[in-house]
C-alpha cells in the first residue's frame, strides 16, 4: 500500500507553492494556514505572508497586529497570534532556529501534535506520522473500516509504523490528497483511490449518510452566531490604525453582545481594550 501511495503521489499529487520548500518556518507557517481552510486560499495567503514575513525572526520582531491583518481572509484568527508568539520563541529559547525535535516544536505556543509532526516529517525528513481528520480517515478506513474502532493512541501508532523512513514527507503530503480527492467524509470514490486494494472500508463501504434538507436546523445562521460577530470585530480593527469605537449594535447582536464578544477577544489577546473609555468601548489590535 505504501509504494502504491507514494506511486501515485509521484504523478497526481497537488502541486502547491509550499511543497515547494523544505525551509521548517515555511513549512509551520504553511501547515497552520493550510487547518481548515480550502486549500487555494491558504497557498496565495502563504505567498503573501512569506513576502510580508521571510523568516522567523521577521515575524518575531512584527506587532501581533502586523500578524493579524496579513492572516485576513483565513478565519480562526488565534492561529495568527499562536504563529507569532511561536516564532518570538523560537528566536528566544532556539536562536531563531526551528526545532527539529517533535517534544521542541510541541512545546511552542499552539502547536499541537499533528503540527509538530507534520513539520518534523516534511521540513527534517524524520519518520513521523502526522495525523489530521485526512490522515485517521484514510488510515482508519484502510486499516479497520472505520477511523471510530481506533482510539487516538492506536491510530497514531499505526500512522508512525506506516511512514516510509526515507519519504516521510512525501508520505504526509500523499495521504492529505487522498483524503482531500478521494477518502472523503461522506462521498468517498473508493474506485479511484490507491489505497482501494488494501482497504477494509473499500471492500465493505456503510450505506450513504443521508444529507440534510436546505433550511433545517443544521444550517447556521452565520449572521447571528458568536463567530460571525468576532469575525466582523476583528475585520473592523485590521481596517482601523489605532483605537475604534464600538457603541452599535453589529449585524443581529445588540451592544450587550457586542460588548460580551470585545470582552472575549481580549481575554485571548486577540484585541485590547481601551482602559476608562467613555460612551462605548474602544478597542485596538494587539500591538505588543
Amino acid at each position: 500500500m505504501r509504494d502504491a501511495v507514494l506511486g501515485w503521489f509521484d504523478v497526481h499529487g497537488r502541486d502547491l507553492a509550499f511543497r515547494r520548500t523544505r525551509d521548517p518556518y515555511a513549512v509551520l507557517v504553511s501547515e497552520l494556514m493550510a487547518q481548515q481552510t480550502q486549500i487555494g486560499r491558504a497557498t496565495e495567503a502563504w505567498i503573501a505572508w512569506m513576502a510580508r514575513f521571510p523568516t522567523v525572526r521577521a515575524l518575531a520582531a512584527a506587532s501581533p497586529a502586523d500578524a493579524l491583518r496579513q492572516w485576513q481572509g483565513l478565519g480562526y484568527n488565534r492561529r495568527a497570534l499562536n504563529l507569532h508568539r511561536a516564532a518570538k520563541a523560537i528566536v528566544a529559547e532556539h536562536a531563531g532556529v526551528v526545532p527539529d525535535a517533535v517534544a521542541d516544536l510541541q512545546a511552542l505556543p499552539g502547536i499541537g501534535p499533528y503540527t509538530a509532526r507534520a513539520v518534523a516529517a516534511i521540513a527534517f525528513g524524520r519518520p513521523e506520522g502526522a495525523v489530521d481528520t485526512n490522515v485517521r480517515r484514510v488510515l482508519g478506513r484502510a486499516v479497520a473500516g472505520d477511523p471510530a474502532r481506533l482510539d487516538a493512541a492506536e491510530l497514531q501508532a499505526i500512522a508512525d509504523a506506516a511512514v516510509p523512513r526515507d519519504r516521510p514527507g512525501a508520505w504526509t503530503h500523499a495521504l492529505m490528497d487522498i483524503g482531500a480527492t478521494y477518502c472523503r467524509p461522506a462521498t468517498p470514490r473508493c474506485d479511484a483511490c490507491p489505497v482501494r486494494p488494501w482497504c477494509r472500508f473499500a471492500a465493505a463501504p456503510p450505506p450513504p449518510r443521508s444529507r440534510a434538507a436546505p433550511g433545517t436546523a443544521n444550517e447556521p445562521h452565520f449572521p447571528g452566531t458568536t463567530r460571525w460577530l468576532r469575525g466582523r470585530i476583528v475585520d473592523r480593527l485590521r481596517a482601523t490604525d489605532g483605537w475604534a469605537t464600538f457603541d452599535e449594535p453589529m449585524g443581529e447582536h445588540d451592544e450587550g453582545a457586542v460588548e460580551r464578544a470585545l470582552h472575549g477577544l481580549a481575554r485571548e489577546g486577540l484585541i485590547e481594550l481601551e482602559p476608562g473609555a467613555g460612551s462605548g468601548m474602544r478597542a485596538r489590535l494587539p500591538v505588543a
